[in-house]
C-alpha cells in the first residue's frame, strides 16, 4: 500500500481508478480494507483513494486518541489530497468518517468539492455513546471479524483506544462536534441516511436539521436498511451518489 507522512505519522492509503479525486472516508473501527467494494465501483470513474486515518488500518498507531481525534483527522485528509498533487477532493465519509468529511468542509473549505455525509448526525447524547461502547464490548464473532479485517491482529487495540475518548467525551454531556458551524459549509453536501438505523434514534428528524444549516444541502432518507446505509442499502445509496455527482458543478 501507498503511503505518506503527515505530521510524523505514516498514514497509508489505497488507491484505483482516474479522474476527478474523490475519496473515502471510513468509521472510526473501521479502515480502508472494508471499502474494497467503494473503490472499485467509483474507482471506474474517479481517482478514488481511501486513508487509514492515524492510529488505524496500517497507519501508524497511537498510543491514546485524544479528545480532537475527528479534527486532527482533518488535516490528515487534507495532507493526502496535497500529497496526491491536488487542490479539492470529493469527500464520501461514512458514520464518523462522515463527521470527519463535514469538518474538513468547515475547517478547510478550499480542499473539498463536495461531501457526501452518509450515517451521522450534528449531537450525540451521552447515552448514546455510551450504548455504543457497550455494544462494542461484546466482542462477537461477527464484531471481531470485521475489526481484524480493518486493523490486523492488534484490532482491539484500536477499538479501546476509540472506545476510551468517546467515554471521555460522553462524561461532558452531549456530544456537539459541529458546533453551529454548518452553516459555514459552502460546498454541495449530500446527507444520507436509514430511517431504520439502530444506532442513530430519530436520525430522519436529525439529518433534516442538519440539512437546513447547509446552503447546498440535500437529503436521501430510506426506510429500511440499518447503520450505516451505504452497505444495509448499497444500491439506494450508490444510486443517489452518482445522480449527486453528475450534478455537481464542474471544477473551478
Amino acid at each position: 500500500m501507498p503511503q505518506f507522512v503527515n505530521h510524523g505519522y505514516r498514514l497509508f492509503y489505497r488507491e484505483q481508478g482516474d479522474g476527478s479525486l474523490l475519496l473515502v472516508l471510513p468509521g472510526n473501527t473501521a479502515s480502508s480494507a472494508c471499502h474494497d467494494g467503494e473503490l472499485a465501483y467509483f474507482g471506474r470513474r474517479y481517482r478514488t483513494v481511501g486513508i487509514d486515518f492515524v492510529g488505524t488500518g496500517q497507519s501508524d498507531r497511537l498510543q491514546a486518541w485524544g479528545d480532537d481525534w475527528w479534527e486532527r483527522s482533518v488535516y490528515d485528509v487534507a495532507g493526502l489530497i496535497q500529497h496526491l498533487g491536488e487542490k479539492q477532493a470529493v469527500l464520501l465519509g461514512t458514520s464518523d468518517g462522515a463527521i470527519i468529511a463535514l469538518l474538513t468542509a468547515i475547517l478547510q473549505p478550499d480542499r473539498v468539492r463536495a461531501v457526501i455525509a452518509d450515517s451521522c448526525i450534528e449531537r450525540y447524547p451521552a447515552a448514546l455513546l455510551r450504548m455504543v461502547i457497550a455494544e462494542r464490548s461484546q466482542h462477537s464473532d461477527k464484531q471481531v471479524a470485521f475489526w481484524r479485517l480493518a486493523h490486523g491482529d492488534d484490532w482491539k487495540q484500536v477499538v479501546e483506544a476509540d472506545s476510551a475518548r468517546l467515554k471521555r467525551l460522553s462524561e461532558h454531556g452531549e456530544l456537539d462536534w459541529a458546533q453551529g458551524r454548518l452553516r459555514n459549509i459552502k460546498c454541495p453536501v449530500l446527507l444520507t441516511a436509514s430511517l431504520s438505523d439502530r444506532s442513530l434514534p430519530d436520525v430522519g428528524a436529525k439529518v433534516c436539521r442538519m440539512a437546513e444549516q447547509i446552503p447546498e444541502s440535500r437529503v436521501f432518507l430510506v426506510n429500511a436498511g440499518d447503520h450505516p446505509l451505504m452497505w444495509s442499502r448499497r444500491e439506494d445509496f450508490l444510486h443517489t451518489c452518482d445522480m449527486f455527482l453528475k450534478n455537481l458543478p464542474l471544477k473551478s
